[in-house]
């Protein structure tokens, strides 16, 4: 008889994901179906990380905090930077200590590049150049990110067709990477991969909720509203007088027109349009990065049978023969 072989490691249980375009309605469900799964929620949010900043971003109330604790959120001052690097290391270390209480992460939120990194991991791109990256950012005030958007049509005309000429961030770290190895972010980007990092390749079940973008509208108006009306005015105007907004915060949708909104450049009907106008376009890119995981099992928040459907996908059960997708 030969030697008896090891058992086998266990196969590593699938990551759980709920997300969909903002003010599409995760929180609601999301707080059901960790209470339902015995899971914990672990933000998949990029500026719910920065604390102070939970009006603009619609951070989950202290109540639903209290109902099901989250995780990953108000883990830097605004004036700080963070990206998705940082990420991964809090939320691999979020989903460990819940591992060790026998809880389950859910993670929820709408920030594609967040999903892409715990599904696909993340590219070996070189490490921030910070003498550089200042000097690009003096570029930026002086010139107007346009300008720099300009200059990564020439040298890397991928992501500069993928960028907005006013993302500021993203364009400068573009050029920072082009300008520091002479390889462009694009080509960089292709390497996407579980290789070099601590992350551990697992399957993931992931369900996305979507609405008509007429509707999604009117729900963006609606929470820009009510969130005007709860202080958010108060709340950009402290922390532009406080801490600040470092260059990954600022980025925040609505935070600059509210801004103007209390420096009285910007009536408040005009405010709520415009911020309305940027939520909705923002929407339909979060749309287009999902295009790029067809995994997605999509439901409609309306559909009567949406949460034990949402239920079933995560838990791994069978779909009734009322399912909506």
């Amino acid at each position: 008889m030969g030697p008896s072989l090891p058992n086998p490691a266990p196969a590593p249980e699938p990551r759980l994901f709920l997300v969909g375009p903002t003010a599409v309605g995760k929180t609601a469900l999301a707080l059901e179906l960790a209470e339902s799964l015995a899971a914990e929620i672990v933000s998949l949010d990029s500026m719910q990380v920065y604390r102070g900043m939970d009006l603009g971003t619609a951070k989950p109330s202290a109540a639903e905090r209290a109902r099901v604790p989250h995780h990953c959120l108000d883990l830097v001052g605004p004036e700080e930077r963070y990206d998705v690097s940082r990420y991964r290391v809090d939320a691999e270390a979020a989903e460990a200590r819940l591992a060790a209480r026998e809880k389950r992460a859910l993670f929820v939120g709408g920030t594609g590049l967040y999903l892409k990194v715990l599904t696909q991991g993340l590219f070996e791109g070189p490490p921030a150049d910070l003498v550089l990256r200042a000097g690009l950012e003096t570029r930026a005030r002086a010139e107007g990110s346009a300008a720099l958007h300009a200059e990564l049509v020439r040298c890397d005309p991928a992501s500069a067709a993928r960028l907005h000429p006013n993302d500021e961030k993203r364009v400068v770290r573009a050029l920072e990477v082009w300008l520091q190895t002479g390889r462009t972010l694009s080509d960089w980007q292709r390497e996407w991969g579980f290789h070099g990092t601590s992350v551990v390749a697992r399957p993931a079940r992931i369900v996305g909720l979507a609405l008509e973008f007429e509707l999604l509208e009117e729900r963006i108006r609606a929470r820009v509203e009510a969130m005007l009306d709860a202080g958010w005015v108060e709340e950009a105007r402290a922390l532009a007088q406080g801490p600040g907004f470092g260059p990954s915060a600022i980025q925040a949708l609505g935070y600059r027109e509210v801004l103007a909104l209390g420096r009285g450049e910007l009536t408040r009907a005009e405010c709520v349009a415009r911020v309305t106008q940027l939520t909705r376009r923002f929407a339909k890119k979060q749309h287009t990065w999902y295009r790029s995981f067809p995994a997605i099992h999509w439901l409609s928040p309306g559909n009567e049978t949406a949460r034990a459907e949402a239920r079933a996908v995560l838990a791994g059960e069978p779909l009734g023969p009322l399912s909506g997708s």
